[in-house]
């Protein structure tokens, strides 16, 4: 079994949802009492905050990087985000520690591209959804189309991550809008939801919506399990 390093902290309430899910996925795997082999470097998300507000880039960069490095030295054989909105800088995480990362956006592009959907919408912070580093992937790499929510339901998707859910509030009024937001996707052509917020999938699930899913944690767990169990 490979070591899994993962990078987290961005949000905590997150980092702990990967960690259930991964040694969970181990478990019913491999049975008895096998739980996964993977070491945490947890990062303080106030700073990460902090320095995107302020624009101040090659510091979120610069972090991470360490943080990989910090992994590498202690063994991983291999690299994950645990958020979708931090992969705007997987290159240079990935070139700066030269282990490999598992790309959030690559996983959430194959699950997407095997139920056959050429068309999605994206839910998630203002930077994931605003940036191109997200839609430009998906479309380049899988030719996905993207629909991001009008510009009043991202603020209210960036307030209801930053100051509900990040913060462990899960508020049965937000999972509404959110639902709602979903729905004026779907009649813009959205034919499948990106849950593009590794936090968003604690709020909304998929009985609360017509369209189908791509819980973007979830698939990012199974991926990181399929790769530390498999061979070479």
């Amino acid at each position: 079994m490979k070591n899994i390093g993962l990078i987290g902290g961005m949000s905590w309430n997150s980092s702990m949802e990967y960690y259930r899910l991964i040694n969970g996925l181990v478990s019913q795997r491999l049975g008895n009492l096998h739980s996964a082999k993977l070491i945490l470097f947890s990062l303080d998300f106030e700073e990460i905050k902090a320095a995107q507000d302020e624009g101040r880039l090659t510091d979120v960069a610069a972090s991470l990087t360490e943080a990989g490095r910090a992994l590498q030295r202690a063994g991983a054989d291999f690299l994950v985000i645990c958020t979708n909105t931090m992969h705007k800088f997987a290159s240079e995480v990935e070139s700066g520690t030269g282990l490999s990362l598992l790309h959030i956006v690559d996983v959430v592009g194959k699950a997407i591209r095997d139920q056959g959907i050429s068309r999605v919408g994206l839910l998630g912070t203002r930077f994931t959804m605003e940036d191109n580093f997200y839609r430009g992937r998906l479309k380049e790499n899988f030719n996905i189309e993207v629909l991001t929510p009008e510009a009043k339901d991202r603020a209210s998707l960036q307030h209801i991550i930053y100051d509900e859910l990040c913060q462990g509030r899960v508020e049965a009024s937000s999972r509404c809008s959110c639902a709602e937001i979903v729905g004026r996707l779907a009649r813009r052509g959205a034919q499948g939801i990106i849950l593009g917020c590794t936090e968003l999938p604690l709020l909304i699930q998929s009985s609360d919506v017509a369209i189908p899913l791509f819980d973007t944690t979830r698939l990012h767990a199974e991926a990181a399990v399929n790769l530390a169990l498999s061979e070479g």
